[in-house]
C-alpha cells in the first residue's frame, strides 16, 4: 500500500472542523494523508471524543501544567512521525520556535478572506462580528500555512461566502463553516499531503 502522509490534528474545543477532517477522510476527500493523532490543550474538549470514536490516538497537553509546553507537542509530533500539523480551532499561538521547526508543515483555517479581519486578537465570533460592523458584502474562509506571525502564512486557498442581510456573528459564522471551512480545509489538506508523499518519493 501506497504511504500515507500522517496528520495530527490540534484542537481547543467541539472540533466540528476535525470532524469535517475525519468526514473527509472516511469519504476518500483525503486520500494521500491520514490522521493519527489529535492533540488537545484544553481537558475535557469535545474534539478528543470525536477523535476516540474515529479510533485516532488522543493526547491533551495543558499550558497550566506543562513548563515546556511546546516542547511536548514537539516530542508528541516528532514522536508520532507527523508529517502535516493541522491547526483546527487551536486557540494558543505558537512561537517561532515551534514554526520553524515545522516550516511549510502547519496549516490553519482563519474564517475570513485574508488579509482582511485577521491577526492578533481576531478570532472566532470576533472575526465575524467585524466583518458585519464593517459592513462587507463578501466574505469568507482562507487556509494558510503558519509561521510565527499570526494569520500571516501564505495562503494555500480561500472561498468566498456572501453576506445575507439580517445576519448576525452566530449565522454568519455557521455558513461560514458550512460553506467555506468545512470544504477547503479537507481539499487543502490533500493537496499538502500529496505533494508530502511526491516529494518523499523523489
Amino acid at each position: 500500500m501506497a504511504r500515507k502522509a500522517r496528520i495530527a490534528v490540534l484542537v481547543s474545543g467541539g472540533g466540528t472542523n476535525l470532524q469535517a477532517l475525519i468526514d473527509a477522510q472516511n469519504s476518500g476527500i483525503i486520500a494521500s494523508g491520514e490522521i493519527t493523532l489529535v492533540i488537545s490543550n484544553k481537558a475535557g474538549a469535545y474534539a478528543l471524543e470525536r477523535a476516540a470514536k474515529a479510533g485516532i490516538r488522543t493526547e491533551t497537553v495543558l499550558k497550566s501544567e506543562t513548563p515546556d509546553f511546546e516542547g511536548r507537542l514537539i516530542e508528541l509530533l516528532d514522536g508520532g512521525k507527523i508529517d502535516l500539523i493541522i491547526l483546527a480551532g487551536f486557540m494558543s499561538i505558537l512561537s517561532e520556535r515551534f514554526t520553524s521547526h515545522y516550516k511549510d508543515r502547519i496549516i490553519n483555517v482563519h474564517p475570513s478572506l485574508i488579509p482582511s479581519f485577521c491577526g492578533e486578537g481576531f478570532y472566532g465570533l470576533r472575526v465575524h462580528r467585524a466583518a458585519l460592523d464593517y459592513g462587507v458584502k463578501v466574505t469568507g474562509a482562507t487556509v494558510h500555512f503558519v509561521n510565527e506571525i499570526p494569520d500571516g502564512g501564505k495562503i494555500i486557498m480561500q472561498k468566498a461566502v456572501d453576506i445575507e442581510p439580517g445576519d448576525t456573528p452566530e449565522t454568519l459564522q455557521k455558513r461560514v463553516m458550512e460553506q467555506a471551512e468545512w470544504i477547503i480545509l479537507p481539499l487543502s489538506a490533500e493537496k499538502i499531503c500529496k505533494e508530502i508523499i511526491t516529494e518523499a518519493k523523489q
